[in-house]
């Protein structure tokens, strides 16, 4: 169901994906938008392994989008560096495919809203994030994405 990479040399190996989604600071998320229309949106998140977790309000454009339909993607772009005399740019990009849903569960949602904090504010205590955490719990919502497939390239 999948397209795999087109130009095999070029295709990272499962390792280096996995690494790219646990550094990246930001993607981009893919969702069917309104009226049809794809809406590609950069996110902040976090990967654990398994999903990779989102935060955002807990009414708008992305919350509609993932009700009418679960099928995402999300892209994180690892190195980007324009070699002009080339006419070409040296990369490594991760796309994963799979279904985001809207976490329901408390516990979760806070553990996700954790690993998110821990990763944007390393330096922050544990009692700074659970305070911060608390202050905009209330409003908040959580997606999830399950991974169906993940394909990286690279051009050297």
């Amino acid at each position: 169901m999948f397209r795999e990479v087109r130009r095999k040399l070029q295709a990272l190996d499962e390792s280096e994906c996995e690494r790219i989604l646990r550094e990246g600071k930001t993607g981009v998320l893919a969702l069917s938008g309104d009226g049809g229309y794809p809406y590609p949106v950069p996110m902040n998140y976090v990967y654990d392994g398994e999903y990779i977790y989102f935060h955002c309000a807990k009414t708008g454009h992305k919350i509609d989008s993932v009700n009418r339909c679960d099928k995402a993607g999300f892209c994180v772009v690892d190195k980007d560096e324009v070699m002009p005399e080339k006419f070409a740019t040296a990369y490594k990009s991760v796309i994963a495919f799979g279904r985001i849903s809207l976490v329901k569960e408390e516990e979760e949602m806070r553990r996700a809203t954790y690993l998110l904090s821990k990763k944007y504010s390393p330096e922050e205590s544990d009692e700074n994030i659970c305070r911060e955490i608390a202050a905009f719990f209330p409003a908040l919502a959580v997606m999830k994405m399950k991974i169906e497939h993940v394909t990286g390239k690279r051009n050297k």
